[in-house]
Formats: structure tokens, C-alpha cells, sequence
């Protein structure tokens, strides 16, 4: 059973950054397809950006240009580097894996932007 475990959250000033990690066990994460997404209190799950097998991108346009996706398949990783964040930005952050539909889902890690 895949596993994924988020780190890296906290609580950061506007124009600050943070650098988000999701662990994979029990799976090699180069198998997969490997998103994030956020969840802000009151608020619907929201796609962030996505890292596919041969590491192509898409970001959210609300974090085009901010946040970069990587990989590392030798540690089975994945990360999220965000620059540049605001208020809005605070949410609970989810790492996922899978193919045509994500299928395994961290716990998400908390990240919270003062203004």
C-alpha cells in the first residue's frame, strides 16, 4: 500500500517561502503521476500543481510562476517550492500519486501566510 507523508508546512510572512516534501513508501514514486492540491478553511479541494513520470509540470494559474514541482525518484520524494506567497496561499496542502486519477492521499501539512 502506497504511502505518502507531507512535511514542511508552517506558518511564514507575506513574500516568504516554504518548501513542502512528500515522503513515498511502500511504492516507487517514479511509477506515478504525483499532484498537489490545497484545502483553505471553507473551502473546496484545489489542484496546485502536478509532476509527471517524465517530470513535465502544470501549475494552477494562481501559482503559475511562485511554486515549482520536482522530483526525486532516487529518494523518493516529491516536492513543492513556494516563493512569493500571500495570504491566500494559506491552506492545508495535500501531496497525491496515481495515473489517470489520484488514487493514494497524504495527510496533508498546514501552511499559513500572515499578512
Amino acid at each position: 500500500q502506497v504511502q505518502l507523508v507531507e512535511s514542511g508546512g508552517g506558518l511564514v510572512q507575506t513574500g516568504g517561502s516554504l518548501r513542502l516534501s512528500c515522503a513515498v513508501s511502500g511504492g516507487a514514486a517514479s511509477s506515478y503521476t504525483m499532484g498537489w492540491f490545497r484545502q483553505a478553511l471553507g473551502k473546496g479541494r484545489e489542484f496546485v500543481g502536478s509532476i509527471t513520470r517524465g517530470s513535465s509540470t502544470t501549475y494552477a494559474n494562481s501559482v503559475k510562476g511562485r511554486f515549482t514541482i520536482s522530483r526525486d525518484n532516487a529518494k523518493n520524494m516529491v516536492y513543492l517550492q513556494m516563493n512569493s506567497l500571500v495570504p491566500e496561499d494559506t491552506a492545508v496542502y495535500y501531496c497525491a500519486a496515481g495515473g489517470v486519477r489520484y488514487d493514494y492521499w497524504g495527510q496533508g501539512t498546514q501552511v499559513t501566510v500572515s499578512s
